[in-house]
C-alpha cells in the first residue's frame, strides 16, 4: 500500500509498505479521508517530539472497512466508518471508569514517542481496534467525518465543565478547538456565549456560528467586558482554547465566584496562575484532555446541522500532494484552517 512517511524532520516522502496486520479484534480501513492537525504540523518540524521519524502520521480519518478480523461482530466490510484517534484498552484501571483518554496503555494514532510507535492514516490503509471504529450517519460524507475529532475535543471539554441553559459562557480563542466549542456550546444550550481573540476575522466566524458577543482581546480587557455583560460577576464558565499565560490568567478573570474555567489549550508546558484569586473565589480549574467515547453525539451534531464542519476545510487534495500542503500549512498560509488528503480517490 502507499503512505506518506515522516522520514526525517522536514522530510516527508511516499512510500510502498506491506498492508496492515489485522488481528481479530481489529478493522482494517481504507482510508478516504484524513485531516492534517496542528499537530501533525508541529510533528513535521519535531517540536513536540511525539512525531518520531519514521512514523505515518494522521488520526483524523475516515473510510470504508476492507474487511474485519475474526472476532469482530459490531461493523462488516463496506461499512462506511470514522474512528476514534485514541487506541485504549477497555480492560484497564482508567477505561473501566470511563476514563479511556485516561488510560496507561492509551496510543494515538500517527504518534511516535519514547513509550510507543503507532502509524496512523496518512496511507491506503490503517489497521485499529473494533471498539474505536464508529459508523456513519447516512449521508455524511467522508470529509464530513475525518472532522469529527476536532470536535470531540469540544464536546468532552462540555461534558467536564458544570452547566445550565441560564449559563453566561465565554471561550477564549477562536481557532478551529475555540470554534467548535462555540457550536456545541450553542447547542448545549447556555444562555450567552461570549468569544474572545485577537483576530476580528475568527471573532466574525464565531458571532455567525453562535457568539453573542466578541472581544478582541488585544484592544479590550475580556473580563471587564464580560463583567459589563453580567451585573459585575463574571461568566459562570470559561474554556481556554489556547494554552498560553495570558489567556488562561485572562479565563480566570472573567468567571465569577464560584465559576469554572476548563483548559482545553496546551501549547505552553507551564503558566503561572493568580493562586490567591482561585482559591479566594473559589474557582474550580478543570483540565480536558482529547476525547472520552463522545463520538457518536458528535456524529450526530455534525449530521443535524448543529455544528458546522464544512466550512473549516479548506482544501482536499490526493496524498500524493501532502508534502506541499504540509508545508503551506507549516509556513502558516493566510486562510488555511483544515486540510484534507485523500488517500484513496
Amino acid at each position: 500500500m502507499k503512505a506518506l512517511v515522516l522520514k526525517a524532520y522536514g522530510e516527508l516522502e511516499m512510500e510502498e509498505r506491506p498492508e496492515p496486520a489485522v488481528g481479530p479484534g481489529d478493522v482494517l480501513v481504507r482510508v478516504m479521508a484524513c485531516g492534517i492537525c496542528g499537530s501533525d504540523v508541529h510533528g513535521l518540524d519535531g517540536s513536540t517530539g511525539r512525531r518520531r521519524p519514521p512514523v505515518v502520521m494522521g488520526h483524523e480519518a475516515a473510510g470504508v472497512v476492507e474487511r474485519v478480523g475474526a472476532g469482530v461482530s459490531t461493523v462488516r466490510a463496506g461499512d462506511r466508518v470514522t474512528m476514534d484517534s485514541t487506541i485504549y484498552n477497555p480492560d484497564s484501571f482508567f477505561s473501566r471508569r470511563g476514563l479511556v483518554n485516561l488510560c496507561d496503555d492509551r496510543r494515538v494514532l500517527g504518534v511516535s514517542c519514547e513509550d510507543y510507535r503507532q502509524d496512523g492514516a496518512f496511507a491506503e490503509l490503517v489497521a485499529v481496534p473494533a471498539h474505536i471504529v464508529y459508523r456513519l450517519p447516512a449521508g455524511m460524507t467522508y470529509e464530513q467525518a475525518a472532522m469529527v475529532e476536532p470536535v470531540s475535543v469540544a464536546v468532552h471539554a462540555r461534558r467536564l465543565t458544570p452547566l445550565a441553559p441560564e449559563d453566561v459562557v465565554v471561550v477564549f480563542g477562536a481557532g478551529l478547538i475555540g470554534l467548535m466549542l462555540v457550536q456545541v456550546l450553542k447547542a448545549a444550550p447556555v444562555k450567552l456565549i461570549v468569544a474572545a481573540d485577537l483576530e476580528d476575522d475568527r471573532l466574525a466566524v464565531a458571532k455567525e456560528l453562535g457568539a453573542a458577543h466578541v472581544v478582541n482581546s488585544g484592544a479590550r480587557d475580556v473580563g471587564a467586558a464580560v463583567r459589563a455583560l453580567t451585573e459585575g460577576r463574571g461568566a459562570d464558565a470559561a474554556f481556554e482554547a489556547v494554552g498560553i499565560e495570558p489567556t488562561v490568567r485572562g479565563a480566570i478573570s472573567a468567571v465569577r465566584k464560584g465559576g469554572s474555567v476548563t483548559l482545553v489549550g496546551n501549547l505552553s508546558p507551564d503558566v503561572s496562575i493568580p493562586l490567591q484569586s482561585v482559591v479566594s473565589r473559589q474557582i474550580r480549574l478543570q483540565g480536558s484532555c482529547a476525547s472520552s467515547g463522545e463520538y457518536p453525539e458528535c456524529l450526530e451534531l455534525i449530521a443535524s446541522g448543529q455544528v458546522q464542519v464544512d466550512r473549516f476545510i479548506s482544501a482536499t487534495a490526493p496524498l500524493e500532494d501532502g508534502p506541499q500542503w504540509f508545508d503551506r500549512l507549516h509556513r502558516k498560509e493566510p486562510g488555511l484552517i483544515k486540510v484534507l488528503l485523500r488517500p484513496n480517490a
